[in-house]
């Protein structure tokens, strides 16, 4: 699904995650594109939801009662359910589209509920809105966006510290000074993130506080700003009572 104006083209796949397969401004393209093969965790810009990144050894424990989330990403559970799903258009015009998840109440995820995404066109930007909604039951909840961005040539990031990865490579409760990169860590920023990627001079922002940055691989670098930590449901819990729901919103956008 093509959402567009005179400088910003975004196209969606919602059988493929309900992410974002392309993003173009001025007809650049930003993204690392699907290429035969790919992990559906390695190109385009997914939702991570129910929750964001590592969840360690795919356990936790919420209201006195353990969990075993299935490894999807030995030896941990990785990125949530929405990426590898179906998401259902809810409605769609020139310049926005509305998707809608139902949440498993399995294995995979054991608690229901509904996640919504809104894609939006704002002059010379992209907005994408993710919404989580708790069904009967409550249950915990961290998410947000995991964008391949082309390597850029640039980018100007500013945290203020890191969380502190262990041996395990899963972020622990505590808070150190930022090193130099390259980086696969999350960090606390509330600064816009500015990139350069093909003479394409982007500017990055959300309401998100956390921000994850992957810039180890040679042809890409991740940007995802979430609402929680890896492993937040044992580090980091924030609970979703029973009908309760809450945002987060990511802007993309071309800097003059």
């Amino acid at each position: 699904v093509t959402i567009a104006n005179d400088r910003v083209r975004a196209d969606v796949a919602p059988a493929e995650g309900g992410r974002l397969a392309r993003l173009a401004f001025d007809g650049t393209p930003v993204l690392v594109g699907y290429s035969e093969g790919a992990e559906p965790t390695a190109w385009g810009s997914y939702p991570m939801v129910p929750w964001a990144g590592r969840i360690r050894h795919g356990r936790f424990t919420f209201d006195g009662t353990e969990h075993q989330l299935p490894i999807n990403f030995e030896p941990h559970a990785i990125h949530g359910v929405g990426f590898t799903s179906r998401w259902t258009i809810d409605e769609v015009s020139a310049r926005s589209l509305a998707l809608r998840l139902d949440l498993p109440a399995d294995e995979r995820w054991p608690f229901g509920g509904t996640a919504t995404q809104r894609f939006a066109i704002d002059g010379p930007a992209l907005v994408m809105t993710l919404t989580v909604t708790a069904g009967e039951d409550a249950f915990p909840v961290s998410f947000g966006w995991h964008p391949w961005f082309r390597k850029p040539d640039s980018m100007d990031f500013r945290p203020t510290a890191m969380f502190r990865r262990d041996a395990e490579h899963v972020a622990v409760d505590e808070l150190v000074d930022v090193p130099p990169g390259p980086w696969d860590d999350c960090f606390v920023n509330t600064e816009p993130v500015m990139i350069e990627v093909d003479g394409a001079r982007l500017r990055l922002t959300s309401d998100c506080g956390l921000w994850v940055v992957y810039d180890e691989p040679d042809h890409a670098t991740c940007i995802e700003p979430q609402t929680g930590p890896p492993d937040a449901f044992n580090i980091a819990i924030r609970r979703l009572a029973a009908g309760e729901s809450t945002s987060a919103w990511y802007r993309i956008e071309l800097a003059t």
